[in-house]
């Protein structure tokens, strides 16, 4: 039984080690017409050496050799939900880092210290991340409204909600804790005002901002099912670029209508061309694309 045990496990590995066959224009058209249609993420011909590495690693490890055999299971195989959630976090989840657009940081901090103090002693701030991956968005924004809510000397009256399609990710993100590499952002001052030490050369965000985030998994293609309204500032940013273009408008177009009446939507630069989303009016800056919702006479 031992000898049977060890042969398996060096054919096994043999196997793992065994080069995939590349992937034919017909499973790519398969693969790309189920990706989009779940998740809106559309792949172009040029990616698919991306998807065959990525499919390849997980295909390698729970021993299937073929990409029609790993479609099939996606689809209508006994763990499908489990496998598709696993594939979701590979494909979609992409490297990040706290401060990672320092000019968009700093304008919502310019966009927070300029509000007048009674609207934010009155109406506590409510930002949300789309797209936060494992959460060093989300855990920024709720730095930045810290510091704003220490320098105005108000107390800090503000939430954060990060949203994203991968469960592992947001499952990662609530739990805080980072490898310090991705703090090469972050200045010292923050460093010792939000992070501790943690195991293994990694830090954990401070209970006082933790306290402040939540996390929600969202596919942004069921946005007019989320519950977030009435929200002073969107954070949306390197997720658009995945869609095409009518998407991008129709997904700023529902985040639009989460907006409370002059509250901020952020953009990534270039993410959206040369269209106008209804109801917002584009803030002046060569470094950030963002808008203002704009509010009637009667608000």
């Amino acid at each position: 039984m031992a000898e049977t045990r060890d042969n398996r496990s060096t054919a096994e590995g043999i196997w793992s080690l065994r080069r995939l066959p590349e992937m034919d224009e017909v499973q790519f058209t398969q693969w790309q017409t189920l990706l989009e249609r779940r998740t809106g993420i559309t792949l172009s011909s040029g990616r698919r050496s991306f998807l065959e590495t990525n499919l390849g690693i997980r295909m390698r490890e729970i021993g299937c050799d073929s990409y029609q055999a790993y479609y099939e299971q996606i689809v209508s195989g006994a763990d499908a939900i489990m496998e598709w959630a696993i594939l979701v976090d590979r494909l979609t989840v992409q490297e990040t880092r706290f401060f990672r657009d320092p000019d968009a940081f700093r304008f919502v901090s310019d966009f927070v210290l300029t509000r007048p103090r009674e609207q934010l002693k009155r109406r506590p701030l409510e930002a949300w991340s789309v797209g936060c991956s494992s959460g060093e968005e989300p855990y920024t924004l709720a730095m930045i409204l810290n510091e704003c809510m220490a320098q105005l000397a108000l107390p800090p009256l503000f939430g954060v909600t990060g949203s994203d399609i991968s469960k592992p990710a947001i499952e990662r993100a609530r739990k805080g804790v980072f490898n310090t590499r991705k703090l090469a952002g972050v200045n010292d001052d923050l460093k010792a005002r939000y992070f501790q030490p943690a195991e293994r050369n990694a830090v954990a965000m401070t209970e006082s901002i933790r306290e402040r985030v939540c996390f929600t998994q969202l596919n942004v293609l069921d946005l007019n099912e989320a519950p977030m309204h009435g929200m002073s500032i969107i954070f949306c940013q390197n997720l658009l670029i995945y869609f095409r273009r009518w998407r991008r408008r129709e997904i700023v177009k529902r985040l639009a209508e989460r907006l409370a009446p002059g509250g901020l939507l952020v953009l990534g630069q270039g993410e959206l061309t040369d269209w106008q989303p209804p109801g917002l009016q584009r803030v002046p800056s060569e470094h950030v694309l963002a808008w203002i919702k704009r509010q009637t006479d009667e608000e």
